[in-house]
């Protein structure tokens, strides 16, 4: 089985020109969500991973199981004001503007081994902000995970200019 076939594409969502790519109808499918968790498990069940930090929101969907898996803890970055304890932030940019997300202080300590896990890499601006965050914690980042990569936006190479790895189940080029 293909993940890839298991995700639908909307044009022109949410904008003109869009080509949307859809993981509901992945989670969906009982097999399909299990291969994506599987796979991810396979990869990284040797690595000594501490922690999982898990980007708002499908980023959760897909960390909270192989965090259960590994036998490890889940940290989740959300937006502002969604998280009721101390936290930091860190901002990025978004075609119009910026946004930014947070993360609790407490979350991760010091020299702890986490994966940055989120659905889909596209800009890459979201993930970017949050391996800063996880640097300000002087954590060490064992990859960053994405079930998609859109490799024609740009984000994959921008965070391996960040010195980052990144791993991807599938990508959907320029389609």
């Amino acid at each position: 089985m293909s993940i890839k076939s298991k995700i639908r594409t909307i044009k022109n969502y949410p904008i003109e020109g869009v080509m949307f790519r859809d993981i509901t109808t992945l989670l969906n499918d009982p097999s399909g969500f299990k291969e994506v968790i599987d796979d991810f498990y396979n990869r990284y069940k040797d690595l000594k991973i501490d922690k999982i930090v898990a980007v708002e929101a499908r980023g959760f969907i897909i960390g909270a199981p192989l965090a259960y898996l590994l036998n490890i803890g889940l940290v989740i970055i959300r937006k502002p004001g969604k998280l009721p304890s101390k936290t930091i932030f860190e901002e990025y940019d978004l075609e119009y503007g910026t946004d930014k997300i947070e993360i609790h202080i407490d979350s991760i300590k010091k020299g702890e081994r986490v994966l940055i896990v989120d659905d889909l890499i596209a800009t890459g601006g979201t993930v970017a902000a949050a391996v800063r965050l996880v640097e300000k914690m002087e954590a060490e980042i064992i990859e960053c995970c994405f079930v998609i990569d859109l490799p024609d936006i740009g984000g994959r190479e921008r965070l391996q200019n960040m010195g980052q790895k990144v791993f991807t189940l599938c990508e959907f080029e320029g389609e």
